[in-house]
C-alpha cells in the first residue's frame, strides 16, 4: 500500500502528516518521506491544502526521495483546492510619500499618487542589485520584482513602455571612434560611448544605478548596461565595463530604466536599495489588491540525481530565479502546474532522461518557459525529455533575445502541442539533433526582434535527424526593422526536414540560410513574404561568411563524421569534405521543396549567390496560377482551417497530403478540460 502524508498551511512540522494532523512545511513532508524504505515510498503521495507556502531556500529532492517508473512519489495539491509556493512575500503598508526631497524628484502628476513602502522595517534586506543580463550574458537571478495581483510591474523607465514609441534612439558615435563590422558598415566603439537626442536626462539626478537597455547594433542581440557617466551638455553616454558585444549602431533603440524621476505610470515602481524603501504607483487601489515581492534566488524545486518524481497542479511563482531546476537523473514530470513571474526559465532540465513538462500554464517569465538538454551528440543517444500541451505566453520579460518559450540542447527531444504566444524573439530555439517539434500553434511572437525565426536553428551542418512537423503558426510580424521567418534555418544549418505545416499571414515563412540537405514538403503557405528563401551564404568571400565556414568545418571534424555513428547515419556528410578541402566555399546542395501549396504571395526567392540548378523544386501548387486546389469551401475566406476535400486536384496530381488540422494546438486533457480558444483561422 502507498504512504500518503498532507501538508497544510496552518499544519505544524511536530505533527504526523496525517489527514487530521498535517505538516507545515513541505521539507517536512519530504524527510518524512526520505526516512521510509524504497519499497514504501513507491508510489507515495505527498497531498498540499489550499494557501500560500513561501520558500525561503529551495525544496531540494534527490536519489533518495524517488520512487519507481511504475510507481512514482507525487507531489499535488488537493483536487479544487489552489496551492502556491512563493518565492517571494505579500507586503501590504504603503503610505503616501511626503519627503519633499522625493517628492520634488518625482513629476508633478505622480506626486500624490505613488505610494511607498519601508522595506527595512518589514525586515526585507539587502535587496538585491540589478545585474547585466542579455545577448552572450550568462543567466543570472532578477532583481527583487513587483507583482501587483499577480502582474509584473515596470521598472520606472523612459521612453514608457506604453508610448507610442517605447524606444529612444542612438543618433552617433564620437569621430573617428569607430569599427568595421564586417559586413561592409561600422559602428561605435563600446569603451567611447555614444550620442543621444534630445535633454531628457537632465530631469535625472544621477546616481550608479541608473540602467539602459539596447538594441546596441543588431536586432538580434539586446543587453542592460550601467550607466558610468551621462555628459548631458555634449548629449554622451559611457556605460560600464564588461560592456555589450557588438558596437553602437546610430538609429537602434535603447530607453533607460531605474529612475526615480521616471516613475509617471501606473504600475510603474523604483526600488531605493540604499534606504530600503519601494515607490509604487499602484494600477488599482491597493485597499484589496495583493502586492508580491520576489525574494528567491534559489529554484523553488531542486532535483538534483532525483528519479521518477512527480509534481502536480501547484502553481509556482515570484521567484528571482527558477520555479524548476532538473539536474540529472531520469523520469521527473511537472504536470498541470501553473508557472509564472520568474526570473529566469520556468523549468530549466540538464541532463537525465525521460524528465518532461505537461499540461502546465507558464508565461510572464524574465527569460525563457522550458529549457530542455540531455542527450550524447557524440554517440547521437537521446535523452527522450519531452514539453506536451502546454500553454506559453509573454516569455522574456527581461533578457528578450535567445530565451524561448522553449529551449532544445542535444539529442532526442520532443515538443508537442503546445500554444505559444506574445513573445519579443523566438518561440522555440534548438541545437542538436533528433529533435521532434510537432502539432504545435505559434503566433504573434518576434515582434520586437529582427533576423529572428519562431523556429530557429543556426550553424552546425552536423545537427541532423531534426523535424518540425504539423505545427500551425500564423501571424508572425517583426517591427520592420529585420525580417521575422516563421522557420529560420539560419547560417549553413542543414539536414532539417519541414513536413506538414500552415503556416498563415506571416512575414516570411522558411528561410534556408545556406544548409544542405534540408526538406520542404506538403507545407500550406497562405500569405507569405516569401514562403521559401534560400540563399548561398556559403559561398560568400567576405571574411565574416568564410570564418563562418571555417567554424563549421571545425564542428564537423569534432563529430568525427568519418567513423560511426554519424558516418553510418549520415553519409552525405562527406560530400562536404572536397569543398572544405577546395577552400573556395560550401554550397548549399541537396535541398528539396516538394508538393507544397503556395496560396498568395511570393512563393520562392533564390538570391545570395544560390542558384536554382542547385534545388530540387518539383510537384508544387501555386495559386492562382494552379488553380483550385480542392478547399472543403471555396467561398470561405478561412477555407474550414484550409481544409481539402477528399477528391482535391492537388492530392491527385501532385501526392499532396492532408495536414492533420483538427490535432494541432493544445489538446482536451483531465488536467486541462478546457483549452484556450484557438485565435486566428
Amino acid at each position: 500500500m502507498s504512504i500518503e502524508f498532507y501538508v497544510a498551511s496552518d499544519g505544524r512540522d511536530t505533527y504526523a502528516g496525517t489527514e487530521k494532523r498535517p505538516f507545515a512545511t513541505l521539507a517536512r513532508a519530504r524527510d518524512a518521506l526520505r526516512a521510509l524504505p524504497v519499497a514504501e515510498r513507491a508510489g507515495s503521495t505527498v497531498w498540499i491544502g489550499a494557501g500560500d507556502y513561501p520558500q525561503m531556500e529551495a525544496l531540494r529532492l534527490g536519489r533518495r526521495d524517488g520512487g519507481r517508473a511504475d510507481a512514482p512519489v507525487t507531489w499535488r495539491a488537493l483536487p479544487g483546492q489552489q496551492v502556491r509556493l512563493l518565492g517571494g512575500r505579500v507586503v501590504s503598508g504603503f503610505t503616501p510619500v511626503t519627503d519633499p526631497d522625493v517628492l520634488a524628484r518625482l513629476a508633478p502628476v505622480a506626486r500624490r499618487r505613488v505610494r511607498q513602502l519601508d522595506l527595512k522595517s518589514l525586515g526585507i534586506g539587502p535587496l538585491s542589485p540589478m545585474r547585466s543580463r542579455g545577448f552572450g550574458r550568462p543567466n543570472v537571478p532578477s532583481h527583487v520584482e513587483i507583482f501587483v495581483d499577480g502582474e509584473p510591474q515596470t521598472v520606472a523607465r523612459w521612453p514608457n513602455a506604453d508610448a507610442d514609441e517605447p524606444f529612444a534612439r542612438i543618433v552617433g558615435y564620437p569621430a573617428g571612434k569607430g569599427r568595421e563590422d564586417g559586413h561592409g558598415s561600422d559602428y561605435g566603439l563600446l569603451e567611447e560611448g555614444f550620442f543621444y537626442a534630445g535633454d531628457r536626462p537632465r530631469r535625472w539626478t544621477f546616481n550608479d544605478d541608473i540602467w539602459i537597455h539596447g538594441y546596441w547594433a543588431y536586432d538580434w542581440a539586446n543587453s542592460y548596461e550601467r550607466i558610468a557617466s551621462i555628459d548631458v551638455e555634449n548629449r554622451r553616454i559611457h556605460t560600464e565595463p564588461p560592456h555589450g558585444l557588438h558596437g553602437f549602431r546610430p538609429q537602434q533603440r535603447i530607453f533607460f530604466l531605474n529612475i526615480l524621476e521616471e516613475l509617471d505610470r501606473p504600475g510603474e515602481y523604483f526600488v531605493d536599495r540604499a534606504n530600503g524603501i519601494l515607490y509604487l504607483w499602484p494600477p488599482k487601489s491597493l485597499a484589496r489588491a495583493e502586492v508580491m515581492i520576489s525574494l528567491l534566488e534559489e529554484p523553488l524545486l531542486f532535483f538534483k540525481g532525483a528519479r521518477h518524481i512527480v509534481l502536480r497542479d501547484v502553481e509556482l511563482t515570484a521567484t528571482r530565479g527558477r520555479a524548476v531546476t532538473i539536474e540529472g537523473g531520469r523520469d521527473c514530470m511537472i504536470a498541470g502546474c501553473r508557472i509564472s513571474n520568474t526570473g529566469n526559465y520556468g523549468v530549466w532540465i540538464d541532463g537525465g532522461t525521460d524528465h518532461g513538462v505537461q499540461n502546465c500554464d507558464i508565461w510572464n517569465n524574465g527569460d525563457g518557459g522550458v529549457s530542455l538538454a540531455g542527450g550524447d551528440r557524440k554517440t547521437l543517444t537521446p535523452c527522450r525529455h519531452y514539453v506536451h500541451n502546454c500553454h506559453f505566453h509573454h516569455q522574456a520579460r527581461w533578457s528578450r533575445c535567445y530565451v524561448p518559450a522553449v529551449n532544445l540542447e542535444g539529442v532526442g527531444t520532443r515538443v508537442s502541442n503546445n500554444l505559444i504566444h506574445d513573445h519579443p524573439h523566438c518561440a522555440i530555439l534548438f541545437w542538436g539533433n533528433g529533435h521532434l517539434i510537432e502539432y504545435n500553434e505559434i503566433h504573434n511572437v518576434c515582434y520586437e526582434t529582427g533576423d529572428v525565426g519562431a523556429i530557429y536553428i543556426g550553424r552546425d551542418w552536423t545537427y541532423r535527424d531534426n523535424i518540425l512537423r504539423y505545427n500551425y503558426m500564423h501571424d508572425i510580424h517583426g517591427p520592420g526593422n529585420g525580417e521575422a521567418l516563421v522557420f529560420y534555418l539560419d547560417d549553413c544549418v542543414s539536414g532539417i526536414a519541414v513536413y506538414g505545416n500552415l503556416v498563415v499571414n506571416t512575414q516570411a515563412a522558411v528561410g534556408l540560410g545556406g544548409g544542405r540537405d534540408c526538406l520542404i514538403e506538403n507545407n500550406v503557405f497562405v500569405d507569405t513574404h516569401p514562403a521559401i528563401g534560400i540563399d548561398a551564404r556559403g559561398l560568400d568571400k567576405s571574411p565574416v561568411w568564410a570564418n563562418n565556414v571555417k567554424g563549421l568545418a571545425e564542428s564537423l571534424r569534432a563529430m568525427d563524421h568519418h567513423n560511426p555513428p554519424y558516418s553510418e547515419r549520415y553519409p552525405e556528410l562527406r560530400e562536404i569534405d572536397r569543398w572544405v578541402a577546395a577552400g573556395t566555399g560550401v554550397p548549399p546542395e541537396g535541398n528539396r521543396f516538394l508538393r507544397n501549396l503556395f496560396v498568395s504571395g511570393w512563393w520562392l526567392r533564390i538570391f545570395w549567390y544560390a542558384e536554382e540548378e542547385l534545388i530540387d523544386v518539383r510537384d508544387n501548387w501555386v495559386v492562382p496560377e494552379a488553380g483550385d486546389p480542392g478547399w472543403v469551401d471555396p467561398e470561405d475566406p478561412a477555407r474550414a482551417g484550409w481544409a481539402l476535400r477528399d477528391d482535391a486536384p492537388i492530392l491527385r496530381i501532385t501526392g499532396f497530403q492532408h495536414l492533420p488540422l483538427e490535432r494541432m494546438g493544445l489538446r482536451p486533457d483531465p488536467a486541462r478540460p478546457r483549452p484556450p480558444r484557438r485565435r486566428g483561422r
